[in-house]
Parts: C-alpha cells; structure tokens; sequence
C-alpha cells in the first residue's frame, strides 16, 4: 500500500462531483475520521483532493452533502464496508516489481547471506519475513523470487506474510495477474522462469506464490499485529511517509516490536526514522542504508 493524499484526481472524477462542495468543518470531521481509521493525514492545503475524491461516494449513496456521508461512516449497519470503499478511494497504490534497484541488491547480496548464516548457527530452519503494505503484490512476490534466485533457503520454511489495508488491492495481489507497467524494473529472466504469460499479461507462477500470503491489516491496529509472529525481516516500504509524526512512531514501535534481534526493517528511501524512533541501528551496507533492530537489548 502506498498512500499519496497530493495527487489530484488520482481516483478520478465525474462532472457531476462538481456539484459537491465541502466546508471546512466537513473537511475537518472526514479527515479526522480517516486519520483515525487508517493514519493517513490530508493537510488543511488538502481540502480539494479529498473533496474530489469523496465526492463520487456521495453520488453513490445519493446523499446530498459531505456531513451526511460522515454520519453514514459512523452510524450506517455497513459502516465497515463502507470504510474500507472509502479507503480505495483515497489511496494510490504506485507500485512495480524490483522496485529500488540498491535495496534489493543489498537485501539479496548481503542480508539475506547474513541471515542465513545466522539462522544456520542458531539451528533454524524457517524464515519468516514480512512486507507491510503490500498493495498488489509486486514487493513480496519480488522477495520471493530473489530469495528463490539466491539459493540459500531451499531446506528452509520460507513464510513472507503480506498485508494491506485495501481490499481491492489484496485481490488483485492475490489474482497475481499484472500487465507490463508492472515489470518497469524487470530484467526479462524474472519474467521468464516465474511468470506464465496470460495474452497481454502475466501471472505469477505457483512455485512464487506459495511462499505469499495476503491478509487485511490494518497497520495502526497494534491489537491485531501484536497477534503476529516474529519476523526476520520487515518490508514498510513508501507507507509511514503519510502518516503524522505520532502515528509514525506508534506504527514503527509496533514493527520494531515484531523484529527478531538482529531482524531488518526496509523503509522507502524517502522515509526515515530521525525524530521517529531511536531502537533500531543505521546499518551501512555495500549496497544501501538499512535499519536493523539491535542484536543485543543493550546495544
């Protein structure tokens, strides 16, 4: 999942939205809203996009103004699917495999030989890693592939739980169905050894996809992740960075709390932990900058 509150029109629009308009204290009560729900914050200099974006979701339930959608939000028998359409509505989902090139260079070439070294010395057999956020799939089928290409876990349990707050992209992700837009960063052999071809698109094949496994989550929901299991590895990649500071640091608590020690957490490289959390390390590799949580409690 990538959230993008600065595109206009990213979800389009029909003529008739124009109709719509959205006071200020409207704006304030459905930005709240979502920023409760979900962590996403739409800025004061917001107030058109998500104007434009809500709009079509009036049309659709035939209410006539933005305060009767907000009490249709909280008060309506389906209220929780309505939250969840209006979470695809406000959402981009920018996304494509072997997406930050360096990154994955280093996740492939260094951690994932460093992992297994450790795992070995440590006579475990499973590798549990996870990609929060997944959107339509193409990061953790992109973490398979190059955990396939590299060897190292074929006598391991290998486990990549993926997840996202849109139920429209988790179906997409787990359809793996993905048209040419998506291999923008795809060297043909990828496409070649894990894809089938599908007339003008592709699918992900079996032996990728059986180590994936999609579920809805919703990251500010510290209840529901502190249910999960302790992973090696966590992808949060182009996600915090639309959050507010607060609820970047509950998020980045929860995900530090779910890291083994030792464990790494890949962000965006946009995104960064300065003023957000100071318990994990800033790991310099040959490759890439990466945060690992400390091997030590007192390191």
């Amino acid at each position: 999942m990538s959230f993008d509150p600065n595109i206009p029109g990213a979800t389009g629009s029909s003529d008739g939205d124009a109709a719509f308009r959205m006071s200020p204290e409207e704006f304030r009560l459905i930005r709240d809203f979502i920023q409760t729900q979900c962590g996403v914050y739409f800025g004061d200099s917001s107030q058109f996009i998500l104007e434009k974006r809500v709009a079509r979701l009036l049309r659709a339930h035939r209410l006539s103004n933005f305060r009767d959608y907000y009490y249709y939000l909280l008060y309506d028998r389906r209220k929780a699917e309505e939250l969840a359409t209006l979470i695809d509505s406000i959402t981009t989902n920018e996304t494509y495999f072997f997406r930050e090139e360096k990154q994955l260079k280093a996740f492939s070439s260094e951690i994932l030989p460093e992992l297994h070294a450790r795992k070995r010395e440590q006579g475990d057999r499973a590798l549990h890693i996870w990609s929060a956020g997944c959107s339509s799939g193409e990061e953790p089928y992109t973490l398979a592939m190059l955990i396939m290409e590299s060897g190292l876990f074929r006598d391991f349990r290998v486990d990549i739980f993926a997840n996202d707050i849109s139920h429209r992209m988790l179906q997409a992700a787990r359809k793996g169905i993905y048209g040419p837009s998506a291999f923008r960063s795809a060297e043909p052999k990828y496409i070649d050894r894990y894809f089938t071809e599908k007339g003008e698109s592709w699918r992900i094949n079996d032996d990728v996809r059986k180590f994936v496994s999609f579920s809805h989550l919703n990251l500010v929901e510290r209840s529901k992740i502190s249910l999960l299991r302790t992973m090696d590895l966590i992808c949060c990649r182009n996600v915090i960075i639309y959050y507010d500071l607060p609820t970047k640091k509950r998020v980045i608590q929860s995900l530090g709390e779910k890291l083994a020690p030792g464990g790494y957490l890949l962000l965006g490289h946009s995104e960064s932990l300065i003023n957000i959390s100071n318990a994990f390390e800033l790991r310099h590799l040959k490759n890439d900058l990466v945060y690992q949580r400390p091997r030590k409690p007192d390191a």
